[in-house]
């Protein structure tokens, strides 16, 4: 008994679970069960209606589209599609194909028009005279490509929309549509000013680089000469490269061997010009730079004949202390032309 009843109530649970879930699928998916009647709509174009896109009166689903296809005639495109029993037409009811959104999605759209309000009976026709395409927005979009380029692309997307709503008759405000088109054409103007600026200022600079032609004409010949030499020679460049490093190298290693003496070198001019600067020093210093001039040129002149010097004795002159100390003067001269 106790396991009767508890699989009775896990078959009751599991029923209303699915009862539950489907009402809630079938309301998600506004599917009606009931019965529906069918019609038949005539176009002159349904480019981009597609078989089971919704058929709506007011915004709410109320069926769908079941069939496409074209007349005998081949000059107007025939749709059928079903409506719930509830949904009451009448021959001024106006079918209309509308975008759903803006890539391209659309739905049969069903309004009250003028006419009649007499009911229709199932399987009735929608005659041309009481349908109504859906809007061409190529042709629609295309006139407002050099608007929408100045826009940002959500903008675009908003301004987009409202249009469609407003053409279709389904915007319940145009001045959000005027004030996306003002603030579009201030956007534009102000873009227009910077345009002009621009291409006012490219002006002078074209006018510029006209007015110097020839020279901008011999620059690219020289800097065309001078490429094609840089690459005449990249193989001698690449290898002075080379070289330039080893030397780089090289001077390195003599300045790190050299570096000891050169600062002793520094450290001895510094003490050198210590004593140069000495005002008893100065004197002596000067005249040496003033007669030297002279002797290095007789010295240079002496020297021209080999690695060493010639002296001649040309005159003597001297005193000498005897051990007694008496003194004596010798002298010599040479009256040869060489001393003269």
């Amino acid at each position: 008994m106790k396991t009767t009843s508890s699989l009775v109530k896990l078959i009751i649970f599991a029923l209303v679970t699915i009862v539950t879930f489907g009402t809630l699928a079938a309301t998600i998916a506004n599917v009606s069960f009931g019965d529906r009647f069918t019609y038949r709509a005539v176009f002159k174009d349904v480019t981009g209606l597609a078989t089971g896109q919704d058929v709506r009166i007011a915004g709410v689903r109320v069926g769908e589209i079941s069939t496409i296809g074209i007349d005998k005639d081949r000059t107007s495109a025939v749709v059928d599609f079903s409506v719930d029993r509830a949904s009451v037409l009448t021959r001024g009811t106006v079918a209309t194909i509308k975008y759903r959104n803006l890539i391209g999605e659309r739905y049969l759209a069903l309004s009250q028009g003028p006419g009649p309000a007499t009911a229709l009976r199932d399987g009735d026709t929608f005659a041309r005279d009481h349908t109504q395409s859906a809007l061409d927005l190529t042709v629609l979009f295309n006139g407002f490509k050099p608007l929408f380029a100045a826009l940002a692309p959500k903008d675009v997307n908003e301004l987009s929309g409202e249009i469609i709503s407003v053409l279709q008759g389904e915007g319940g405000n145009i001045n959000s549509l005027l004030a996306h088109t003002a603030s579009l054409t201030s956007t534009l103007a102000d873009r227009d000013q910077l345009i002009g600026r621009t291409i006012t200022n490219l002006n002078a600079v074209l006018g510029t680089v006209d007015a110097h032609d020839k020279a901008l004409g011999d620059l690219l010949d020289q800097l065309q000469r001078f490429v094609s030499g840089l690459a005449g020679d990249r193989v001698a460049i690449g290898s002075s490269l080379t070289n330039i490093n080893n030397v780089a190298g090289q001077t390195a290693d003599l300045l790190t061997s050299g570096r000891p003496a050169i600062k002793q070198d520094v450290a001895n001019l510094g003490s050198l010009v210590t004593l140069l600067n000495k005002p008893s020093n100065t004197a002596i210093f000067e005249r040496f730079l003033s007669t030297s001039p002279g002797k290095l040129t007789t010295l240079t002149r002496t020297a021209t004949y080999g690695s060493w010097f010639n002296f001649y004795l040309c005159r003597l002159n001297g005193r000498v202390v005897l051990p007694t100390g008496a003194t004596t003067s010798p002298s010599y001269a040479v009256s040869s032309a060489r001393c003269s």
